[in-house]
Protein backbone atom coordinates (compact mmCIF):
# COMPACT_ATOMS: atom_id res chain seq x y z
CA UNK A 1 0.00 0.00 0.00
CA UNK A 2 1.33 3.52 -0.73
CA UNK A 3 0.40 6.18 1.14
CA UNK A 4 2.01 8.75 -1.57
CA UNK A 5 3.59 12.08 0.24
CA UNK A 6 4.43 15.63 -0.39
CA UNK A 7 7.45 17.90 0.98
CA UNK A 8 5.66 21.27 1.26
CA UNK A 9 9.12 22.53 3.02
CA UNK A 10 12.32 21.35 4.46
CA UNK A 11 11.79 18.99 7.57
CA UNK A 12 8.17 18.22 6.77
CA UNK A 13 6.71 15.51 4.69
CA UNK A 14 3.30 14.44 5.24
CA UNK A 15 1.73 11.20 3.89
CA UNK A 16 -1.22 12.18 1.16
CA UNK A 17 -3.09 9.75 2.92
CA UNK A 18 -3.92 11.79 6.43
CA UNK A 19 -6.10 11.84 9.15
CA UNK A 20 -8.48 14.01 10.53
CA UNK A 21 -8.80 13.83 14.21
CA UNK A 22 -12.29 15.98 14.63
CA UNK A 23 -14.56 12.92 14.92
CA UNK A 24 -12.77 11.46 18.29
CA UNK A 25 -14.99 14.29 19.92
CA UNK A 26 -18.12 13.36 20.95
CA UNK A 27 -21.73 14.38 18.86
CA UNK A 28 -20.92 17.65 17.12
CA UNK A 29 -17.38 17.89 17.87
CA UNK A 30 -18.26 18.35 21.41
CA UNK A 31 -17.31 16.38 25.06
CA UNK A 32 -15.45 13.41 25.13
CA UNK A 33 -15.66 9.91 23.17
CA UNK A 34 -18.89 7.75 23.23
CA UNK A 35 -15.59 5.25 23.40
CA UNK A 36 -12.46 6.62 24.95
CA UNK A 37 -10.61 2.99 24.29
CA UNK A 38 -11.72 3.20 20.86
CA UNK A 39 -10.35 6.35 20.15
CA UNK A 40 -6.94 5.24 21.76
CA UNK A 41 -7.43 2.38 19.58
CA UNK A 42 -7.91 4.11 16.38
CA UNK A 43 -4.78 7.09 17.02
CA UNK A 44 -3.04 3.49 17.22
CA UNK A 45 -4.03 1.80 14.15
CA UNK A 46 -3.29 5.67 12.35
CA UNK A 47 0.28 5.51 13.33
CA UNK A 48 0.79 1.34 12.26
CA UNK A 49 -0.53 2.02 8.95
CA UNK A 50 2.51 4.69 8.14
CA UNK A 51 0.29 7.89 7.94
CA UNK A 52 2.69 11.08 9.34
CA UNK A 53 -0.15 13.56 9.01
CA UNK A 54 -2.27 13.76 11.66
CA UNK A 55 -4.69 16.79 11.51
CA UNK A 56 -6.06 18.21 14.83
CA UNK A 57 -7.29 21.42 16.94
CA UNK A 58 -7.59 22.10 20.24
CA UNK A 59 -11.04 23.84 19.95
CA UNK A 60 -12.28 19.88 18.92
CA UNK A 61 -13.68 19.23 22.02
CA UNK A 62 -12.40 21.24 23.24
CA UNK A 63 -9.20 19.71 24.34
CA UNK A 64 -10.70 16.05 24.00
CA UNK A 65 -8.72 14.99 20.60
CA UNK A 66 -5.30 16.84 21.70
CA UNK A 67 -5.58 15.00 25.07
CA UNK A 68 -6.25 11.70 23.31
CA UNK A 69 -3.66 12.17 20.94
CA UNK A 70 -1.47 12.64 23.06
CA UNK A 71 -2.23 9.92 25.68
CA UNK A 72 -2.25 7.51 22.65
CA UNK A 73 1.08 8.44 21.38
CA UNK A 74 3.65 10.61 23.07
CA UNK A 75 5.92 10.80 23.06
CA UNK A 76 5.85 10.89 18.98
CA UNK A 77 7.14 8.70 16.81
CA UNK A 78 10.28 10.29 14.38
CA UNK A 79 8.74 11.54 11.23
CA UNK A 80 4.84 11.65 12.37
CA UNK A 81 3.71 15.19 12.16
CA UNK A 82 0.96 16.96 14.29
CA UNK A 83 -1.23 19.75 12.31
CA UNK A 84 -3.53 21.73 14.45
CA UNK A 85 -5.19 25.14 13.67
CA UNK A 86 -5.81 28.38 15.79
CA UNK A 87 -8.60 31.05 15.69
CA UNK A 88 -11.55 29.84 16.65
CA UNK A 89 -12.68 28.64 20.55
CA UNK A 90 -16.10 26.85 21.62
CA UNK A 91 -18.77 28.04 23.65
CA UNK A 92 -20.43 26.49 26.74
CA UNK A 93 -23.31 25.51 24.59
CA UNK A 94 -20.73 24.19 21.68
CA UNK A 95 -20.87 26.82 19.29
CA UNK A 96 -17.99 27.66 17.34
CA UNK A 97 -17.00 31.42 17.83
CA UNK A 98 -14.33 32.83 16.25
CA UNK A 99 -10.99 34.52 17.99
CA UNK A 100 -8.36 36.02 15.93
CA UNK A 101 -7.28 38.49 18.32
CA UNK A 102 -3.27 38.15 18.14
CA UNK A 103 -2.74 37.37 21.94
CA UNK A 104 -5.25 35.01 21.97
CA UNK A 105 -3.82 33.41 18.79
CA UNK A 106 -1.38 33.56 20.66
CA UNK A 107 -2.67 31.72 24.03
CA UNK A 108 -4.39 28.99 21.65
CA UNK A 109 -0.56 28.01 20.34
CA UNK A 110 0.18 27.61 23.71
CA UNK A 111 -2.69 25.68 24.78
CA UNK A 112 -1.92 23.08 22.06
CA UNK A 113 1.61 22.92 22.99
CA UNK A 114 0.52 21.99 26.40
CA UNK A 115 -2.15 19.86 25.40
CA UNK A 116 0.14 17.61 22.90
CA UNK A 117 2.77 17.97 24.89
CA UNK A 118 5.24 19.32 22.74
CA UNK A 119 8.07 22.32 23.02
CA UNK A 120 7.04 23.03 19.15
CA UNK A 121 4.40 22.71 17.05
CA UNK A 122 5.18 21.07 13.29
CA UNK A 123 2.63 23.26 11.48
CA UNK A 124 -0.44 25.62 12.92
CA UNK A 125 -3.15 27.17 10.59
CA UNK A 126 -4.61 30.18 10.64
CA UNK A 127 -8.77 29.55 10.61
CA UNK A 128 -9.74 32.29 8.72
CA UNK A 129 -12.79 31.61 7.28
CA UNK A 130 -15.88 29.22 7.65
CA UNK A 131 -16.93 27.13 5.10
CA UNK A 132 -17.77 29.53 2.07
CA UNK A 133 -14.35 31.62 2.43
CA UNK A 134 -16.56 34.53 1.80
CA UNK A 135 -14.48 36.29 4.02
CA UNK A 136 -11.78 38.61 2.24
CA UNK A 137 -10.60 40.77 5.65
CA UNK A 138 -6.70 41.62 6.01
CA UNK A 139 -5.04 38.31 7.73
CA UNK A 140 -1.52 40.46 8.49
CA UNK A 141 -1.78 41.20 12.39
CA UNK A 142 -3.39 37.88 13.14
CA UNK A 143 -0.77 36.02 10.41
CA UNK A 144 1.69 38.15 11.51
CA UNK A 145 1.62 36.97 15.51
CA UNK A 146 1.84 33.37 14.33
CA UNK A 147 5.27 34.20 12.37
CA UNK A 148 6.56 36.19 15.73
CA UNK A 149 5.92 32.55 17.27
CA UNK A 150 7.57 30.68 14.54
CA UNK A 151 10.46 32.75 14.96
CA UNK A 152 10.50 32.13 18.50
CA UNK A 153 10.72 28.68 17.58
CA UNK A 154 7.40 27.53 18.85
CA UNK A 155 5.93 26.96 15.55
CA UNK A 156 7.95 25.27 12.99
CA UNK A 157 5.94 26.18 9.97
CA UNK A 158 2.56 28.05 9.12
CA UNK A 159 -0.47 27.22 7.02
CA UNK A 160 -4.03 28.83 6.45
CA UNK A 161 -7.42 27.90 6.47
CA UNK A 162 -10.42 28.57 4.47
CA UNK A 163 -8.96 31.92 2.98
CA UNK A 164 -9.22 33.20 -0.44
CA UNK A 165 -5.99 33.68 -3.13
CA UNK A 166 -5.53 37.62 -1.73
CA UNK A 167 -5.19 36.35 1.83
CA UNK A 168 -2.64 33.57 0.71
CA UNK A 169 -0.19 36.02 -1.17
CA UNK A 170 -1.01 38.65 2.16
CA UNK A 171 0.48 35.79 4.11
CA UNK A 172 3.16 34.68 1.88
CA UNK A 173 4.51 38.34 2.23
CA UNK A 174 4.74 37.91 6.11
CA UNK A 175 6.38 34.23 5.96
CA UNK A 176 6.13 31.03 4.16
CA UNK A 177 3.09 29.35 3.72
CA UNK A 178 3.28 25.15 3.25
CA UNK A 179 -0.55 24.04 3.78
CA UNK A 180 -3.87 25.64 3.08
CA UNK A 181 -6.99 23.88 4.09
CA UNK A 182 -10.25 24.67 2.00
CA UNK A 183 -13.45 22.99 1.43
CA UNK A 184 -13.35 21.13 -1.13
CA UNK A 185 -14.34 17.88 -2.45
CA UNK A 186 -16.01 15.74 -5.76
CA UNK A 187 -19.17 18.31 -6.22
CA UNK A 188 -17.76 21.44 -4.37
CA UNK A 189 -14.71 22.84 -6.46
CA UNK A 190 -14.81 26.21 -5.70
CA UNK A 191 -11.47 26.75 -4.71
CA UNK A 192 -10.31 25.20 -8.05
CA UNK A 193 -8.10 28.13 -9.31
CA UNK A 194 -6.24 28.13 -5.40
CA UNK A 195 -5.46 24.75 -5.30
CA UNK A 196 -3.89 25.10 -9.18
CA UNK A 197 -1.72 27.85 -7.29
CA UNK A 198 -0.75 25.47 -4.32
CA UNK A 199 0.44 23.06 -6.78
CA UNK A 200 2.46 25.55 -8.72
CA UNK A 201 3.82 26.64 -5.71
CA UNK A 202 4.41 23.09 -3.97
CA UNK A 203 1.99 24.50 -0.86
CA UNK A 204 -0.03 21.18 0.45
CA UNK A 205 -3.73 21.03 -0.28
CA UNK A 206 -5.98 19.94 2.15
CA UNK A 207 -9.67 20.15 1.62
CA UNK A 208 -11.52 19.41 4.87
CA UNK A 209 -14.63 17.38 4.51
CA UNK A 210 -13.31 15.85 1.23
CA UNK A 211 -16.36 13.50 1.62
CA UNK A 212 -19.30 16.23 2.17
CA UNK A 213 -18.79 16.50 6.28
CA UNK A 214 -21.99 16.41 8.31
CA UNK A 215 -24.23 16.03 4.67
CA UNK A 216 -22.20 13.31 3.73
CA UNK A 217 -21.88 13.32 -0.67
CA UNK A 218 -24.69 12.03 -2.51
CA UNK A 219 -24.39 11.13 -6.29
CA UNK A 220 -26.31 8.59 -8.36
CA UNK A 221 -22.48 9.29 -10.79
CA UNK A 222 -20.38 8.44 -7.47
CA UNK A 223 -22.79 5.31 -6.43
CA UNK A 224 -22.62 3.98 -9.81
CA UNK A 225 -18.73 3.88 -10.01
CA UNK A 226 -18.54 2.90 -6.91
CA UNK A 227 -20.58 -0.29 -7.66
CA UNK A 228 -18.81 -0.97 -10.79
CA UNK A 229 -14.91 -0.66 -9.00
CA UNK A 230 -16.27 -2.69 -5.84
CA UNK A 231 -15.19 0.24 -3.48
CA UNK A 232 -17.31 2.41 -1.17
CA UNK A 233 -18.42 6.21 -2.48
CA UNK A 234 -15.86 7.23 0.08
CA UNK A 235 -13.39 5.66 -1.62
CA UNK A 236 -13.52 6.42 -4.48
CA UNK A 237 -14.24 10.37 -3.73
CA UNK A 238 -11.17 10.22 -2.25
CA UNK A 239 -9.12 8.36 -5.10
CA UNK A 240 -10.45 11.27 -7.24
CA UNK A 241 -8.69 13.94 -5.14
CA UNK A 242 -5.59 12.00 -4.85
CA UNK A 243 -5.56 11.93 -8.47
CA UNK A 244 -7.03 15.30 -9.04
CA UNK A 245 -3.43 16.63 -7.94
CA UNK A 246 -0.29 15.71 -6.36
CA UNK A 247 -0.76 18.72 -4.24
CA UNK A 248 -3.44 17.61 -2.36
CA UNK A 249 -3.11 15.82 1.06
CA UNK A 250 -6.28 14.34 2.16
CA UNK A 251 -7.54 13.79 5.70
CA UNK A 252 -10.79 11.88 6.29
CA UNK A 253 -11.52 11.36 9.81
CA UNK A 254 -13.41 8.73 11.42
CA UNK A 255 -13.63 7.30 15.65
CA UNK A 256 -13.58 3.77 14.12
CA UNK A 257 -10.40 1.35 13.33
CA UNK A 258 -12.31 -0.62 10.24
CA UNK A 259 -13.44 3.12 8.77
CA UNK A 260 -10.03 4.03 9.13
CA UNK A 261 -9.10 1.31 7.40
CA UNK A 262 -11.31 1.47 4.32
CA UNK A 263 -10.26 4.99 3.93
CA UNK A 264 -6.40 4.03 3.44
CA UNK A 265 -7.34 1.51 0.95
CA UNK A 266 -8.69 4.55 -1.45
CA UNK A 267 -4.74 5.08 -1.78
CA UNK A 268 -4.55 2.06 -3.63
CA UNK A 269 -7.83 2.44 -5.53
CA UNK A 270 -6.46 3.56 -9.65
CA UNK A 271 -9.33 5.47 -11.73
CA UNK A 272 -8.31 5.32 -15.37
CA UNK A 273 -9.61 8.28 -17.45
CA UNK A 274 -13.25 7.66 -18.06
CA UNK A 275 -13.77 7.29 -15.39
CA UNK A 276 -11.98 10.44 -13.97
CA UNK A 277 -14.06 11.85 -16.72
CA UNK A 278 -17.58 10.86 -15.56
CA UNK A 279 -16.59 11.73 -11.83
CA UNK A 280 -15.58 15.43 -12.85
CA UNK A 281 -18.80 15.53 -14.50
CA UNK A 282 -20.43 15.82 -10.65
CA UNK A 283 -19.05 19.55 -10.02
CA UNK A 284 -19.38 20.65 -13.34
Amino acid sequence: MSLGTITPADGLTLTRMGYGAMQLAGPHVFGPPKDHDAAIEVLHAVVAAGITHIDTADFYGPVVTNELIREALHPYADGLHIVTKVGARRGADGGWVQMQHPEDLKAQVHDNLRNLGLDALDVVNLRVGGHDESDDDPITEQFGALADMREQGLIRHLGLSGVNARQLKEAQAIAPVVTVQNLYNIADRRHEALLNQCEQENIAFVPFFPLGGFSPLQSDALTAVATRLDASRQQVALAWLLQRSPAIAVIPGTSSVAHLRENIAAADLRLDAATVAELDAIGG
